[in-house]
């Protein structure tokens, strides 16, 4: 039984990375590189190495998923509750609704120096800041989804006498889920992103994370430290990234959405 193109794996993602690490082998071992400013990648796997084995990757890497799953968890929830009702109601809409579409406009990192001033640099000032980063994705794909539903859609609901309760968890959120999934994922995308900038932006004496692996490299020059750093963080998200999708096809799969 032969398998389907779909099926099978496409590896030339592959290539790119696979030539600039070849590149990168062979500018180190031919000299073409200052050591100091690009080492080689040997120098990088001995990093790796030992952070592996010191367990220092794993401590750092527990700190910043429990910000950043805090602080999406937060953003998340009050995203779909704002967003939901925007969508079921014109007030809350009419009422609300040029607040949000302001402050949505407003840099997030722009929220880094109030938030400083009233929480301090600790965790509490990192996880508001993530739930933040997190809440307007959320909250406008959710609104976006609810809007989407049709009048015909709720005169069926309408015909078989729901409830104002089994118009929102049996139609509403349901026929929304594909574009609240969507936002929830860009949410994610957006917190992660920010678990990195906040340990970045708020720092504090003693923390852990993997912002501050990458903070320690910088001030000791350990350039071989800050692309570990990198790698650690960009591979922690493409991994994030594509458990939320394997989530997401699960939660689709009874509407037989393809993706």
């Amino acid at each position: 039984m032969t398998t389907s193109h779909s099926a099978r794996r496409d590896y030339r993602g592959l290539v790119p990375p696979a030539l600039l690490l070849l590149a990168w082998f062979a500018a180190g071992r031919l000299g073409w590189t200052n050591p100091t400013l690009i080492p080689p990648p040997e120098q990088v796997l001995a990093v790796a190495w030992h952070y592996l084995g010191s367990g220092e990757l794993f401590r750092a890497l527990a700190a910043s998923l429990a910000r950043d799953l805090g602080g999406f968890a937060l953003g998340a929830l009050a995203g779909i509750g704002l967003g939901v009702l925007l969508g079921v109601s014109r007030w809350a809409e009419r009422l609300l609704g040029p607040t949000f579409h302001t402050l949505k406009q407003i840099s997030l990192f722009a929220w880094i120096p109030l938030l400083s001033i009233w929480l301090g640099y600790n965790d509490g000032s990192r996880v508001v800041f993530i739930a933040v980063s997190a809440f307007y994705p959320v909250a406008l794909a959710t609104f976006e989804g609810v809007r989407g539903v049709t009048r015909a859609q709720f005169e069926v609901a309408r015909v078989h006498g729901f409830t104002a309760r089994q118009r929102l968890t049996r139609l509403i959120l349901p026929a929304a889920a594909p574009q609240i999934l969507t936002g929830l994922n860009l949410g994610l995308v957006y917190a992660w992103l920010a678990t990195i900038g906040a340990e970045f932006l708020l720092p504090a004496y003693g923390d852990i994370g993997l912002g501050d692996t990458v903070i320690r490299g910088r001030a000791a020059f350990n350039v071989a430290l800050v692309i570990f750093g990198m790698l650690a963080i960009g591979g922690v998200g493409v991994a994030l990234n594509r458990v939320f999708h394997r989530l997401e096809r699960r939660l689709l799969r009874w509407r037989g959405d393809p993706r």
